[in-house]
C-alpha cells in the first residue's frame, strides 16, 4: 500500500510549492514585467481556487465525504456540477495553483514541479480512490469514468 492515500492532497502540494520556492533561489527566474506577470498568476490562482472549491459544494451538497484519505467511507457517487466535467476537479486545483505559483515566481523551470505533483497524485491518490470508488459503486463508477475524464 506504500503512500496511497496517506498524506493529505492540500499537505502534498504545500511541500510541492515549499520544493518550489528553495529550487526558485537556483534555477533561472525569467525576466517578466511584474504587472503582466502577477495578473496571469492572479488569473491562474482564482481558476484553481474555484475549481478546489467547486468540488467541495458538490461534495458537500451531495452529503458525502470530501475526506481524501479514506475514499471508501463515500456515501454516494458525485457526478454533478463541476463532477460533469472533471471527475478530480480539487487534484486539478491543487495543480493549478502550484502552476501559478510558478508563474508569480516568473521561472518556467518550477513548471516541472506542478506536473510531478499532479503525476504524484495520479498514483498515490487518485488510482486509489478510484479503486474504492469501483467496490462501492461498480458498474455505476465505471459508467461515470466512461463520459468523464480524469483531469479536464
Amino acid at each position: 500500500m506504500g503512500l496511497n492515500n496517506r498524506i493529505p492532497p492540500p499537505l502534498v502540494a504545500l511541500i510541492f510549492g515549499v520544493a518550489m520556492w528553495f529550487a526558485n533561489g537556483v534555477l533561472p527566474a525569467l525576466d517578466m514585467a511584474p504587472g503582466p506577470r502577477l495578473s496571469l498568476a492572479l488569473l491562474i490562482l482564482s481558476a484553481g481556487v474555484f475549481v478546489c472549491i467547486a468540488g467541495v459544494v458538490s461534495f458537500r451538497l451531495a452529503k458525502t465525504t470530501v475526506n481524501p484519505l479514506k475514499p471508501e467511507t463515500a456515501s454516494s457517487l458525485v457526478s454533478s456540477g463541476i463532477f460533469q466535467y472533471s471527475r478530480n476537479p480539487m487534484y486539478l486545483g491543487f495543480t493549478l495553483i502550484l502552476f501559478s505559483w510558478a508563474v508569480f515566481l516568473a521561472n518556467v523551470f518550477l513548471l516541472p514541479f506542478a506536473l510531478a505533483y499532479a503525476l504524484y497524485i495520479q498514483r498515490f491518490q487518485i488510482l486509489p480512490e478510484e479503486l474504492a470508488m469501483e467496490k462501492l459503486f461498480g458498474d455505476e463508477f465505471e459508467s461515470y469514468k466512461q463520459k468523464v475524464r480524469p483531469w479536464i
